[in-house]
């Protein structure tokens, strides 16, 4: 089973995707945060549009959505809790549904915190873990409708895939979460290491999305929270439950 992939930029710092089933050549695009960088990349790649799977309902994931379906009449599916924001989608689904892209298939989960509503699209066989604004290369998404808690047990779920899993998250804000992250833990040399090759990227006009899940266990402090470096940058002993030192961390960041 073979899936290509495209990304781009949309808006500022939004991250097209498009997913490709190269035996079948159904194609999605994960969120439409732009018409115009999307159609500009079916234009470039030759791919046929076929689905639109929406992670969250916030605008600059799905502003888009209306002129590219107009375009290429391809299938919407969205969150059932989104169901008021995005009233038109052809499929809503839920926790532990399933979702095809020709022989591709994903799995939902349920990953809210940033929203109520969020999802992720886990491709458990093709290695791929699309999840919008929950987890992002060296950080995670802001907490905007629920305790932190919350965000918390969604980017738990995440420990248990394989390390090799790529992560498409919905934002390159890899500079920035890279400068918090180093202030949270100036001695993790994989981390160091990795700031210097966001900064390389950008200066090549590239971009670290996707990201790994072994990468993120080595370099996110929101997933690393149960290090002792961690608690200690938030005034916290050492052995402190890694759940109360995330909610310390996310406080900070949103101050940082």
């Amino acid at each position: 089973m073979s899936a290509e992939i495209r990304t781009f930029l949309c808006r500022s710092d939004n991250v097209g995707v498009l997913l490709r089933d190269s035996r079948t050549g159904a194609c999605a695009a994960i969120d439409v945060p732009e018409a115009g960088p999307v159609l500009r990349a079916l234009g470039e790649t030759g791919w046929r549009l076929t689905d639109i799977l929406v992670t969250h309902r916030h605008i600059d994931h799905i502003e888009g959505i209306p002129e590219v379906r107009r375009t290429t009449g391809a299938r919407l599916t969205a969150p059932a809790r989104a169901r008021e924001a995005v009233p038109d989608a052809d499929t809503y689904v839920g926790e532990g549904d399933r979702v095809r892209v020709g022989d591709l298939e994903a799995e939902v989960w349920e990953t809210p915190g940033h929203c109520l509503d969020h999802v992720t699209y886990h491709f458990a066989e093709a290695g791929l873990a699309f999840a919008g604004d929950t987890l992002f290369t060296l950080g995670c998404g802001r907490v905007m409708e629920s305790p932190p808690e919350t965000l918390w047990h969604s980017l738990r779920r995440f420990e248990g895939l394989p390390g090799a899993t790529q992560i498409f998250s919905g934002h390159d804000y890899v500079l920035s979460n890279a400068r918090f992250a180093l202030a949270a833990e100036p001695g993790n040399a994989a981390l160091r290491a990795r700031a210097a090759e966001a900064e390389r990227a950008q200066a090549e006009g590239r971009f670290l999305v996707p990201s790994t899940l072994e990468q993120e266990r080595a370099t996110n402090p929101f997933l690393r929270s149960g290090e002792a470096a961690l608690a200690e940058s938030v005034n916290m002993p050492a052995g402190t439950d890694p759940e109360t030192v995330f909610v310390a961390l996310r406080a900070w960041k949103n101050r940082f």
